[in-house]
């Protein structure tokens, strides 16, 4: 479940049919006779929690309401979903930024119109049994993490913050799908995640309660998961653009207030779809991660320049991205929400 961290490198495509084709295949109409445009929008992955608000904002017919017929698709990694995006292979992605910047770094043609997930949910979990409560409880452990990922990549950068050095902590390099089990089988103390994402899971499969320890509580935060699009769109359709931003802002803050039912919302959307305990942890607590300091009590996917710059500088010091460049070809600030 866990393979959409973020891996650099050239990733093969899959082409897939876009919706913004012919004027027959772009268009639909609703029961209630309004015209629709027909919008595909790829995820970071097969779905879990964090994404009940498109299920839920499509069961609400919030798209509808803003000229939208949506499919919802499932990815299979953030690098992938941008990969495609870019390439026209659909019409609006859902990935993590650290993505977004490093395909941006090499050349791809795609922007952010806005991040969801404003708070990381990056994090080193584990039972609570191993009594990792504080970065100073790392020293001397074990911890699965995948190589080249984002997380990987960062967390040399947390260890510093809290002043610990990277030879005090052992990074096992393990598959994405092996970290959970992993962590089970004690071969590892703990494993770099989201906390959004896997600890729900090993919870659930070792019905042993898991401990987070948040990058964005020890002091480094960058931004996560978020809608984007190729530029191709953005010159083509702006308009189409600038609705399903708001028609996905409107779906999240919706579902924050009907967990419950945006959760029930998802049920048929995936056979890999987790149990709905999982789901629902999964989402209360994706809906922490939904602004900064600066974003706090403005519409999901309200962003700041300066929290953007934040994230490119911590992953420039990462060495993900090699050529910073100015927030503006990053983010879309023509379509974004305005705060």
């Amino acid at each position: 479940m866990h393979a959409r961290r973020l891996l650099i490198g050239v990733v093969p495509l899959v082409l897939v049919a876009t919706a913004c084709g012919g004027e027959d295949a772009s268009t639909s109409t609703s029961d209630s006779g309004k015209k629709l445009d027909k919008v595909t929008l790829t995820l970071n992955w097969y779905p879990y929690g964090e994404h009940a608000p498109f299920y839920y904002g499509k069961q609400q017919k919030i798209f509808e309401k803003h000229g939208i017929d949506l499919d919802i698709r499932a990815g299979q990694g953030s690098q992938k979903t941008v990969q495609a995006t870019a390439a026209g292979q659909t019409d609006f992605g859902w990935a993590d930024t650290p993505a977004l910047l490093a395909g941006v770094d090499q050349g791809v043609k795609v922007k952010s119109l806005g991040v969801f997930l404003q708070t990381t949910p990056a994090s080193v979990q584990s039972f609570d049994a191993k009594g990792i409560e504080g970065p100073g409880d790392l020293k001397g452990r074990t911890i699965a993490g995948t190589a080249g990922d984002a997380l990987s990549k960062t967390f040399p950068i947390f260890l510093k913050k809290n002043g610990i050095g990277e030879s005090d902590v052992t990074v096992q390099n393990t598959d994405p799908a092996g970290k959970i089990a992993a962590v089970i089988s004690g071969k590892t103390d703990g494993l770099l995640g989201y906390a959004s994402d896997q600890g729900p899971t090993m919870q659930d499969k070792a019905k042993k309660p898991v401990s987070y320890l948040r990058f964005s509580e020890h002091g480094l935060n960058f931004y996560s998961n978020g809608l984007l699009a190729g530029q191709k769109i953005l010159a083509s359709k702006p308009a189409v653009a600038e609705r399903m931003v708001k028609a996905v802002s409107e779906a999240w803050a919706a579902a924050a207030k009907a967990p419950e039912p945006a959760v029930a919302a998802m049920e048929g959307a995936s056979e890999q779809l987790p149990p709905k305990t999982v789901l629902s942890e999964q989402f209360a607590t994706t809906l922490t991660l939904l602004h900064t300091a600066a974003t706090e009590g403005k519409a999901p996917g309200v962003n700041t320049e300066a929290d953007w710059q934040q994230t490119i500088d911590v992953f420039a010091e990462a060495g993900m991205v090699t050529k910073p460049k100015p927030v503006g070809e990053y983010w879309d600030t023509k379509t974004a929400l305005k705060g």
